[in-house]
């Protein structure tokens, strides 16, 4: 009989990873359930807006059980490892209001409307410009095979969100290593109690610490000469409502935009991809309708949900949801990909269906920590999906179901090989 520890569990292992969503249906037989000590999960989309709009729902990681807890063979889900790399000065992902109102106010003067309403737009010329010339170098390889994921779904979103933040794009393949290492490390599975899962997070801990050092020498930088970027304009704003952020918070906020600025899209990226060579019938109709693309990108974020979850929330108060009780100090998960599933929400949910109607899915998350990059990401994919269907003919998958890398929560294939007739000009 397979109970909600067992089937959480088995989500969380890593050869599961290309498929958690069988596990997921069977958690949300019951939408909200205890899958360990003081950790509940929540399955249903119903219940889970509802907890994404609470105020008795906290993402103050110091408020969760889960940051003071090692990981252990009989209970591995915690989650300790991937908080503390955004919790030695909390960032805006694992803060609450009114901390986090003043920390996204400060982003998103140099990030968004009304402030700077061109930053976005203006990055659309260049996203072109990459993904054309990623194609070009897959091309000049010769033969006929490309990894969509080192090729071409990595090198464009971390190229842009460095030029935006202010990171030297040369930097890249050092700090590439320790995101990998990060990411790596950072596992909630039961894989994380082994030996090789414990090499994996020491190795993510110091990649960590170097990685916060480089964002920290890099603003202290900007602060004796101040530059035209988001990290830049974040610790010399003097005239904003809120003033500059702290040059602590600004490393903390900086990884966080970083990582999750270019990972979230490298992983939707491939997804589209994967989920079109798997319905050509899609890709065809994505060919002659190229307006349908925005569609079909929803309905990727919905199917193969960016971020499955982010594992800093508990819960202040006893909180009833779903016929549940979850208990004050309790750590919650919300899994976006299993609620994007719901087939009380979603008719037919595992059917990849680019004109699904009303498709309010969760895929990057909602209430006050909805994705501030949301926009940025969509242009991106739009742009990299609309180019790789037109230039490349005849895509087929090599190896499927690709492998996948460890990360549960930035869930995403590690290599996605395809093959192809060739690439036009």
């Amino acid at each position: 009989m397979t109970t909600a520890e067992t089937a959480w569990t088995e989500a969380m292992r890593y050869e599961n990873r290309h498929d958690p969503y069988r596990f997921f249906d069977e958690l949300r037989k019951t939408p909200v359930v205890q899958v360990a000590d003081k950790v509940y999960v929540v399955t249903g989309y119903r219940e889970l807006l509802q907890l994404a709009h609470d105020p008795h729902v906290s993402s103050d990681i110091s408020k969760s059980p889960i940051s003071a807890q090692p990981a252990t063979p009989t209970q591995a889900d915690v989650g300790a490892e991937h908080m503390q790399a955004y919790g030695r000065e909390p960032s805006l992902i694992v803060s609450d209001p009114a901390k986090h109102d003043r920390q996204r106010r400060q982003v998103m003067r140099h990030f968004a409307p009304p402030h700077s309403p061109n930053v976005i737009p203006a990055m659309a010329a260049d996203i072109q410009v990459l993904c054309d010339d990623s194609l070009n170098k897959a091309k000049a390889k010769g033969g006929n095979t490309f990894d969509v994921v080192d090729d071409y779904a990595y090198p464009v979103p971390v190229a842009v969100i460095c030029q935006i933040l202010g990171v030297p794009l040369k930097d890249e393949p050092t700090f590439h290593g320790w995101i990998f290492d990060f990411m790596a490390g950072a596992d909630m599975g039961p894989d994380a109690a082994t030996e090789e899962g414990q090499a994996r997070k020491q190795k993510g801990k110091e990649s960590t610490a170097a990685l916060t050092a480089y964002l920290a020498d890099l603003i202290q930088g900007f602060l004796t000469d101040p530059q035209d970027n988001v990290l830049s304009k974040m610790v010399n704003d003097h005239d904003g409502p809120d003033g500059p952020m702290t040059p602590r918070e600004a490393a903390a906020n900086a990884m966080l935009l970083l990582i999750a600025g270019h990972d979230s899209t490298v992983n939707t990226i491939a997804h589209c991809v994967l989920l079109l060579l798997r319905n050509p019938e899609s890709l065809d109709l994505l060919r002659d309708k190229p307006e349908l693309i925005p569609k079909a990108i929803e309905e990727v974020l919905r199917l193969q949900s960016a971020v499955q979850f982010f594992p800093s929330r508990s819960v202040t108060a006893d909180v009833e949801v779903g016929g549940t009780v979850i208990p004050a100090g309790s750590a919650v998960h919300l899994l976006y990909g299993a609620a994007n599933r719901d087939p009380k929400r979603f008719p037919d949910p595992d059917k990849f269906d680019i004109q699904r109607p009303d498709n309010q899915h969760v895929g990057w998350g909602r209430g006050v920590h909805s994705c501030v990059g949301g926009p940025l990401a969509r242009l991106e994919v739009n742009i990299a999906v609309e180019t790789f269907l037109r230039r490349v003919e005849n895509p087929r998958l090599v190896v499927d179901p690709p492998p996948y890398r460890q990360n549960q929560v930035f869930r995403g294939p590690l290599h996605l090989e395809v093959e192809f007739d060739r690439i036009t000009d």
